[in-house]
């Protein structure tokens, strides 16, 4: 009886690696106690049941974390209208209340290239880096809104809002795409006309004024027959059109 314990002990050690501590142990004392007191004992359970546990835990998050990301891969505007963005942002921008990460007292003048090389993510990732749900999209007005001045209609910049210059290129073609499909107005900057612009008493714009009443070798321009040829250059030319002149 004691060799088939044995037996099934060490087939089971092979099966399963993570049962062969408690195994063990339990081997050595069935070993100790006498053939009469070992067969009362329960059947060993192996303690798998915990190990499992966590890893189903771990398994559940990771599914819902990547469940999360297809359900707002192929509509991102969906996210802004959530349960989950109200709850973290509530009314305020993406941006809102981000810190940039530097060395020294005085921010650079410009933000990182990018927040992601590779597969790792830096520290402190820019506002829409740092959320994998927010994506930049031509479609998603709510969020390109978020980042475009409503007094100039032009977007902030990047030292202002945190975004690496990576985001806010695809934010500038996101808008500009936007504004091609009329989902973005265009900003149209308002100037003042003053009256004298419009009107038609300039020379540039009046009427034609009536020619001039010539008489016989008067110049059509009064400041032609002012000018007075140089005579060493006139001299030039009659000598080299000498032949064409007439006498």
């Amino acid at each position: 009886m004691a060799a088939s314990f044995q037996s099934i002990a060490k087939l089971l050690c092979r099966l399963s690696p993570s049962t062969l501590h408690p195994l063990r142990h339990y081997q050595s004392c069935l070993q100790r106690l006498p053939v009469r007191s070992y067969l009362a004992l329960p059947p060993f359970v192996p303690p798998h049941h915990c190990l499992c546990t966590a890893a189903s835990l771990q398994d559940g998050e990771a599914a819902q974390a990547a469940e999360a990301l297809l359900r707002y891969k192929d509509r991102p505007w969906d996210y802004l209208e959530s349960e989950e963005y109200i709850e973290r942002y509530g009314a305020n921008p993406v941006w809102a209340g981000y810190r940039r990460n530097h060395k020294g007292g005085i921010p650079p003048q410009k933000t990182r290239k990018t927040c992601i090389r590779g597969d790792k993510i830096c520290g402190n990732p820019c506002p829409v880096c740092r959320d994998p749900n927010v994506i930049i999209h031509h479609q998603n007005v709510k969020l390109l809104q978020q980042f475009i001045s409503p007094h100039t209609g032009l977007l902030y910049d990047p030292t202002q809002t945190g975004v690496c210059m990576k985001q806010q290129k695809k934010l500038n073609e996101a808008v500009n795409t936007a504004r091609d499909h009329g989902l973005l107005p265009f900003q149209i900057p308002y100037v003042e006309f003053a009256g004298e612009d419009y009107s038609n008493s300039h020379d540039a714009v009046g009427s034609t004024p009536p020619p001039q009443s010539l008489s016989s070798g008067a110049s059509w321009y009064q400041w032609y027959s002012e000018i007075s040829p140089d005579e060493k250059e006139v001299a030039k030319v009659k000598k080299t059109y000498k032949a064409y002149l007439k006498s």
